[in-house]
């Protein structure tokens, strides 16, 4: 794990620089963009993309099936083609697209295909939904020198895919981890673990 860190970090040190987001616009106007991930169970996922400075709202849903509006408990089946993903809106003047990369990758394990841990079926896969060209550039890029530099042991398997549409998922799955901390089991014995290593990776990039 510490030399996937490691990888990672100069990886996405040298690119940002070359291919960041521009810092040298003026304008009092913030504006807010959109990442798209899925890395698992969307309760982990808005745990740790909610820690990072920049990032002003996570939302957890369902993204890249055919299924309209669909319930958690539909995609829990693995019929409706959708991964459980999460629109992280944050702010480019405070942290760039390749920082939350940097930390797509470490915040799960983008090897294993249409599984994290326990959680398996198609609804758990590892995605990056585009919303633009840029972003697409980026996940490729820093897919194809992960995997030529070998900071894996397998080779990612994370789908790089459009962005088409995201459906909300009901009240209850959002700020999942907060609200339940206190009484839910997978909150403590999963998700916090995970939690924990993924605020000590990025420790010099977490909100106050």
């Amino acid at each position: 794990m510490k030399k996937i860190i490691i990888q990672i970090a100069l990886l996405f040190t040298g690119f940002s620089a070359l291919a960041g987001t521009p810092k040298n616009a003026v304008t009092d106007k913030v504006k807010l963009d959109t990442a798209t991930f899925a890395t698992g169970c969307f309760w982990c996922t808005e745990a740790k993309f909610q820690q990072l400075k920049g990032v002003k709202k996570v939302v957890s849903g369902f993204s890249g099936g055919t299924v309209a509006n669909p319930t958690y408990k539909q995609v829990c089946t693995g019929t409706t083609g959708h991964a459980e993903a999460c629109n992280i809106v944050y702010d480019p003047k405070e942290i760039s697209y390749d920082d939350l990369l940097a930390a797509f990758f470490v915040a799960h394990d983008p090897t294993q295909l249409n599984r994290q841990g326990n959680d398996v079926g198609t609804q758990y896969r590892s995605a990056i939904f585009y919303h633009n060209a840029a972003q697409k550039q980026k996940a490729d890029y820093y897919i194809g020198k992960l995997n030529a530099e070998k900071a894996y042991k397998s080779n990612i398997v994370t789908l790089v895919t459009p962005y088409k549409v995201f459906y909300k998922a009901e009240d209850y799955h959002q700020d999942y981890f907060n609200q339940n901390k206190g009484s839910n089991p997978y909150c403590k014995y999963v998700i916090q673990p995970e939690l924990e290593k993924f605020r000590k990776v990025f420790k010099n990039k977490l909100k106050s």
